[in-house]
């Protein structure tokens, strides 16, 4: 029945608040019982979760005007966090495309050392220019995709030539095949991270993108850490049905320094859990623009991505990316123009699509990677690769997206 067609009656209403309450007590009874299952039982209810119902009333929104975290026994509350905002002039945060630190809005949760939330700090229109990064730049070769396992080096070339005709004719044409950016669902930057024996090393190694290395840089600075160098990267591509299995980020040689994350186009339902899989996780949305920094206690806490959440009108765009890049940059700005073509594609893309990009740190200061044994035969990987994305139209069912899985 058409929405139109409902008259407003206290039968009706009385009906829906029974299932809001309905769906807000199990999502809090789920949140409340610790256990073995404690942090998959609460996967499992975001994942099955319904955009615009209650299902959804105990995520918390950084992103609205007053910052809570919703109702419940188990909720947490977000506090704010302080940040280094003489660390970053404001001319670099805009070379980076960032607002000056000064304007930046940042977050905590009791409960969660080191986790610091910064709801969209980019320039209107900046987001564009990594958006194009993660699509057009740096799922080129020489960095590593999921499409290697059964591809040549020649037919993963240029994803992007190869797929930018059939993004932009996405809309008129509903049933054609899915492009290969469509099939991408991750690419690793710099120290180029092994699936099979979840390490890092020193010759598997291509230069880290050096505005992406700027920008990080910039908010590591922002929140405290001064030095960080951008070493490794992982860039995550999640469509409607994607998920990123609960897992524990570890494979780094360096734990002192911050895992960034990057987030772009739908948003997500992100879980922040505890040290082990028994401790019920916090719920919270990641919308496009999002950076999340994971440092100190929260650095090796478990979390996991059950649900990306379609735009509340059909394959529409975040008012975030409303605005598009600035025809005029400043000289020495890392942001690069973003022609209209190529900011048809991106559009096209991210309609149905979510970016999510990791950056991280592998080695302190003066180390060196270990000497590594001999290698041992390498394992057949899942054609969407191993410990990546799960989606539901993938015959892997059990396919996760993180390394330390």
């Amino acid at each position: 029945m058409e929405k139109g067609n409902v008259l407003p009656g206290q039968k009706t209403v009385g009906s829906e608040m029974g299932k809001m309450a309905a769906a807000v007590g199990s999502m809090a009874t789920l949140a409340a019982e610790p256990g073995e299952d404690a942090f998959r039982k609460l996967f499992r209810f975001y994942r099955q979760s319904r955009p615009g119902t209650a299902d959804l009333g105990g995520v918390i929104d950084f992103s609205a005007a007053q910052a809570t975290c919703g109702t419940g026994p188990g909720a947490l509350k977000v506090v704010r966090s302080q940040l280094s905002v003489s660390s970053v002039s404001e001319h670099d945060a805009q070379r980076a495309g960032l607002q000056p630190v000064s304007k930046w809005r940042a977050y905590g949760l009791e409960g969660y050392p080191g986790f610091i939330f910064i709801p969209n700090p980019f320039l209107p229109g900046y987001q564009w220019h990594w958006v194009k990064q993660c699509l057009k730049l740096y799922c080129q070769k020489p960095n590593v995709c999921n499409l290697d396992k059964h591809m040549t080096k020649e037919e993963t070339q240029d994803l992007w030539e190869q797929s930018k005709e059939c993004l932009r004719s996405k809309d008129l044409n509903k049933r054609r095949p899915r492009s290969l950016l469509e099939k991408l669902r991750w690419v690793t930057l710099g120290y180029h991270y092994n699936w099979d024996s979840k390490k890092y090393s020193a010759d598997h190694y291509t230069p880290f993108p050096s505005d992406l290395a700027f920008l990080s840089e910039q908010v590591a600075a922002a929140c405290g850490f001064q030095g960080f160098r951008a070493e490794a990267g992982i860039l995550n591509y999640y469509r409607l049905d994607s998920t990123l299995g609960i897992h524990v980020d570890k494979s780094e040689l360096d734990h002192s320094k911050p895992l960034l994350s990057f987030s772009f186009g739908q948003s997500a339902i992100f879980l922040l859990g505890g040290l082990k899989r028994d401790e019920a996780p916090t719920a919270m949305f990641m919308h496009s623009g999002d950076i999340m920094v994971m440092s100190g206690f929260s650095r090796l806490l478990n979390h996991a991505v059950p649900r990306v959440l379609p735009s509340p009108e059909r394959e529409s765009l975040p008012c975030s990316l409303a605005t598009p890049l600035p025809a005029v940059l400043p000289r020495d700005s890392v942001v690069e123009p973003c022609s209209e073509e190529d900011l048809q594609v991106c559009a096209s893309y991210l309609k149905t699509a979510r970016v999510n990009m990791t950056v991280r740190q592998v080695l302190a200061t003066d180390q060196d990677f270990p000497l590594q044994p001999a290698e041992e035969p390498k394992r057949d990987v899942p054609a969407e690769g191993h410990c990546h994305l799960h989606s539901e139209r993938s015959p892997f069912k059990r396919a996760r997206l993180n390394p330390d899985t």
